[in-house]
């Protein structure tokens, strides 16, 4: 298997929307989106496997490693390997790897958030960054483009912390903002014990509202003459939108099943 094999079995076998994405790219942003995908996959696999904290540690400070040596030219693993090629003709920053690694050693050391604040710094890590690497290999031509890039990365980022309550819950975090929870009147308990009641309601709905606002920033900070080069992320946005609404018809039932649209939508979206 070939490190582009490699990373387009681990971007298929996700299931994920930015799978969809990808579909319609010319082959070169296909194969370097793929492979920056597929490396989020693995540092993020790490964390979620569940194994033991410091074990997760070492494999994370390994992929530190790994990322210094995919910028000399001596990447070791098939990802990296992938992503040779796209680091001359994307000029993707070293930092934005080490900054998303960064983000999953957040949820080894924190599984609750005092304020936005502190949330927004986890976003950023775990998903702005993906945003900005992802507008530089689909290109660019005006810089604005990248604080569009950012927000979308907010924005899809607090979509999944909506999405993912109960199953985030399960694995002991709680990424809804402490203080947000007080103003809410809501417990951990209420969470962990599925109780769904208009304080819940209430709640979810604001998080609703905080990521339908970074979605509306994204899209007007777009310019027109980047719209066409980055309709990958646009397509994301749509997707992840519709399954916001989807949430928000669902009247924020997220304590109970997950929400997901199918494959066929994706696709016709």
């Amino acid at each position: 298997m070939t490190p582009d094999q490699y990373c387009q079995h681990k971007a298929a076998q996700s299931g994920s929307s930015f799978y969809y994405s990808f579909l319609f790219l010319p082959e070169d942003k296909r194969r370097g989106i793929t492979a920056l995908y597929a490396f989020c996959r693995e540092v993020d696999d790490i964390v979620d496997s569940g194994g033991e904290p410091d074990i997760c540690r070492n494999k994370l400070q390994w992929w530190h490693t790994e990322v210094e040596r995919l910028f000399e030219g001596t990447a070791q693993h098939p990802v990296s390997q992938a992503l040779m090629p796209v680091l001359h003709w994307a000029e993707l920053s070293k930092e934005y790897f080490h900054e998303i690694i960064h983000g999953m050693e957040m949820d080894l050391e924190q599984s609750r958030y005092r304020d936005f604040a502190a949330l927004e710094n986890y976003c950023y890590r775990a998903a702005s960054v993906v945003g900005l690497l992802s507008a530089s290999i689909f290109g660019y031509s005006n810089t604005d483009t990248l604080k569009y890039a950012r927000d979308l990365g907010m924005a899809l980022q607090l979509t999944n912390i909506i999405r993912d309550v109960y199953e985030d819950a399960q694995r002991d975090r709680i990424y809804l903002p402490q203080d947000e929870l007080l103003r809410y009147n809501v417990r951990e308990t209420d969470i962990f014990t599925r109780k769904q009641d208009e304080s819940f309601h209430a709640l979810m709905q604001f998080q609703a509202q905080r990521a339908q606002g970074y979605y509306d920033s994204a899209i007007d900070a777009l310019p027109e003459i980047d719209r066409y080069p980055q309709r990958a992320g646009l397509i994301m946005a749509s997707i992840y939108r519709a399954t916001l609404k989807e949430i928000e018809r669902d009247q924020f039932r997220v304590l109970q099943h997950r929400i997901s649209l199918t494959p066929l939508r994706k696709l016709w979206i």
